[in-house]
């Protein structure tokens, strides 16, 4: 490995979580004595891999500063936006002065508390010589329908579907172009998609089944066992 290539982390964590009717954004709801995003920032700082890691929060947020993580002195604070994607390129410009275009940026959801050191190691090693880089998914187990207005118009072959996990490897320079060339561009749901819009193939790399994003009430309970598993 090149020692002179660096990792970087960005943390989109500027999204208030609709779905969760919580009276907070759902990174800020307690999940085993800690916030999720605590969690999350924590399980990212213990791969030690790391350079810095950019956190994008809303200007709005009343709660990032009370947590003693955001102290961290490998995190740093990066205004967030109002998609994913802007929240990602804030992040990415947080470090700039820092990053080479070389460099590796691993972008992670911040409602993914589950992550394992092991994940994070695979996916360096498996990308680190790669020249587009890759993402951790999930191949699908059930069967898959194609529907419209709640009619399934047809079944798609589940061996060539997969869920989309993070992190998300990519090198500085070639994400930080995607994502502004895609700039509001509705179609770019995760990083792989932006590199996607340019052509590029971005590789699977099989994650485990445990790092599950908190979107709905009973994710919580479900990732508290996990992480007694762990």
């Amino acid at each position: 490995m090149n020692q002179t290539i660096k990792f970087w982390a960005v943390v989109p964590a500027a999204g208030v979580g609709k779905r969760m009717n919580a009276d907070r954004p759902k990174q800020y709801l307690e999940l085993a004595g800690l916030t999720v995003i605590e969690h999350t920032l924590s399980r990212l700082l213990q791969a030690n891999v790391f350079s810095a890691v950019a956190v994008a929060i809303s200007a709005e947020d009343p709660y990032w500063t009370e947590l003693d993580i955001g102290k961290h002195e490998l995190i740093i604070t990066a205004p967030g936006g109002k998609e994913r994607a802007d929240s990602v390129l804030s992040g990415l410009k947080a470090i700039r002065e820092q990053a080479k275009d070389d460099d590796w940026v691993l972008v992670h959801d911040a409602a993914r508390p589950c992550l394992t050191t092991g994940d994070i190691r695979l996916l360096i090693d498996t990308l680190v010589n790669d020249e587009v880089g890759g993402i951790l998914a999930l191949s699908s187990h059930d069967t898959l329908k194609n529907v419209q207005d709640k009619y399934i118009l047809g079944t798609l072959d589940r061996r060539t579907i997969w869920r989309a996990l993070t992190p998300q490897m990519f090198r500085y320079g070639l994400l930080k172009s995607a994502l502004e060339e895609a700039e509001g561009n509705p179609a770019i749901t995760d990083e792989a998609s932006a590199l996607e819009l340019m052509g590029l193939k971005p590789k699977i790399v099989e994650g485990r089944p445990d790092n599950i994003k908190i979107t709905q009430p009973e994710d919580l309970a479900l990732a508290q066992f996990y992480m007694e598993q762990q």
